[in-house]
């Protein structure tokens, strides 16, 4: 797939606030400082789309950009919140429980994971609960770049092990890098093979 257009279409921290043309949406989640604002300006090769920082926990709304008239790219705020408020947490875990839950258009939700580190309990247990949820998933092991090739290959296999105690298959895997580009086409030509099957269904949007 090749993106030739991306406009931000809106903000909003409930449903009834998405934008009003419906298209499939791929939503993109993961712990606080993974990498996902990166990783979407990378993706869409804008690197001002999506605000990036330092600091973890900068994303606080469900964003939503028309990806060349056909779908929407989604950023969702991270979990496993930056320093914050109990009531801050509470405020944004409804805000991600809202979107995930009952957006029709969800077709697919991106976890980000760093691929440096083992699937901490944070991690799984979020992806447990999209299990339950029957929330379809695929999992982005981010952050390539910052370990040699034979290193990220053990880590990403003694992953897909973890993931293995609680899934008989495993879902979708990619590895990205946001700094070199890595996994940019494989996520790409995944996201198009999934709008093409929706093509040969009936649609469900309202």
């Amino acid at each position: 797939m090749k993106i030739t257009e991306a406009l931000f279409a809106g903000s909003s921290t409930r449903i009834s606030e998405k934008p009003k043309q419906r298209y499939p949406e791929f939503a993109f989640i993961g712990r606080s400082n993974v990498g996902k604002s990166s990783l979407i300006n990378m993706l869409c090769r804008n690197k001002k789309l999506a605000m990036t920082s330092s600091t973890p926990g900068k994303t606080k709304l469900v964003n939503h950009f028309l990806i060349n008239r056909q779908w929407y790219l989604v950023d969702l705020p991270g979990y496993g919140y930056a320093k914050m408020s109990a009531t801050g947490k509470q405020k944004l875990e409804q805000v991600i429980r809202g979107y995930i839950n009952f957006s029709q258009e969800l077709t697919v939700l991106f976890v980000l994971i760093d691929s440096r580190h083992e699937i901490g309990k944070v991690d799984m247990d979020f992806l447990i609960e999209l299990g339950l949820s029957g929330i379809p998933f695929a999992i982005i092991f981010t952050k390539a770049d910052k370990s040699g090739p034979n290193v990220l290959a053990d880590r990403i296999e003694k992953n897909k092990q973890q993931i293995l105690e609680h899934w008989e298959e495993l879902p979708p895997i990619f590895i990205s890098s946001a700094e070199n580009g890595t996994g940019r086409e494989e996520i790409l030509d995944y996201i198009a093979s999934v709008l093409e099957s929706l093509e040969t269904k009936p649609t469900t949007y309202a």
